[in-house]
């Protein structure tokens, strides 16, 4: 695992033990957080709290997100400043980002930005096409493997997880953020010129699914999304306009479809 991501710490480990509470030293791991700068032709645009990996990806993704860019055809140039933890980005000739868009900060939580789908960029939004059939029993075995997969919450806790599967290709990544998770998926997608893949592939989520979580699948057209976790209404409300099939509290053998159940068999 990177050092870069965690750190250790002197800390007091509480014990019990018959009725007689105590407190000993202990050397615990600590997750990591950097405040990454998504520079846009000189200008700051964003800040983000994530884990300092896949920095390019993570700012590919959220501009996708956003819908600043469509494709990486969108970008002039893009590096990454290590030493200011910062992404610059310069757009191609002919896109710019909208004049009502400002600074964000964007925090590990969810609720960062819109609680729906931004209504500036509504037309990037669509409902998915995808008429496929996918197999419950295989959503629930990959599943079963998609959360014995993050090594660093083994080791350290504090992150999430999500898995782009697909048959041909899949993605895994965790972070301290679950939309981090799904931008850095999205970047590495869109850069590896494999985004097309989305729209026959299924997303895996550690934690709850938020209107923010569902519309980052509806802007990127995956066709199935499944949680560990709850969705909110908000997030089961967008599922079922924009034909997203959405599972929620899958573990081991249940869980409940919350929409789109015509795609499973």
């Amino acid at each position: 695992m990177d050092e870069k991501f965690y750190a250790a710490f002197d800390v007091k480990e509480i014990l019990s033990d018959n009725g007689e509470v105590r407190l000993i030293e202990k050397k615990k791991d600590v997750i990591g957080e950097i405040s990454l700068k998504i520079y846009i032709n000189g200008t700051e645009y964003a800040s983000l709290l994530c884990l300092n990996q896949l920095a390019e990806e993570l700012a590919v993704g959220f501009l996708y997100s956003e819908g600043v860019i469509d494709s990486t055809a969108d970008i002039a140039s893009l590096s990454y400043n290590e030493r200011l933890f910062a992404v610059m980005i310069q757009l191609a000739a002919g896109r710019s980002v909208e004049k009502c868009e400002s600074l964000r900060s964007v925090t590990s939580g969810c609720g960062k930005c819109f609680t729906y789908i931004n209504p500036l960029k509504h037309e990037k939004f669509l409902p998915v096409a995808d008429r496929r059939r996918y197999a419950l029993q295989s959503i629930l075995n990959v599943m079963k493997t998609f959360e014995r997969q993050s090594e660093t919450f083994k080791k350290v806790g504090g992150v999430h997880s999500v898995l782009f599967h697909h048959p041909d290709y899949s993605v895994f990544n965790e972070d301290i953020g679950r939309h981090n998770c799904f931008d850095k998926i999205a970047g590495v997608l869109l850069k590896s010129r494999k985004v097309v893949l989305v729209e026959t592939g299924i997303f895996f989520v550690s934690g709850r699914v938020s209107s923010e979580i569902m519309a980052k699948v509806i802007r990127l057209g995956a066709p199935v999304l499944v949680s560990r976790s709850t969705p909110t209404a908000a997030a089961v409300t967008l599922a079922r306009e924009y034909n997203v099939t959405l599972l929620g509290y899958v573990r081991g053998d249940s869980g409940f479809v919350y929409a789109g159940e015509g795609r499973l068999i």
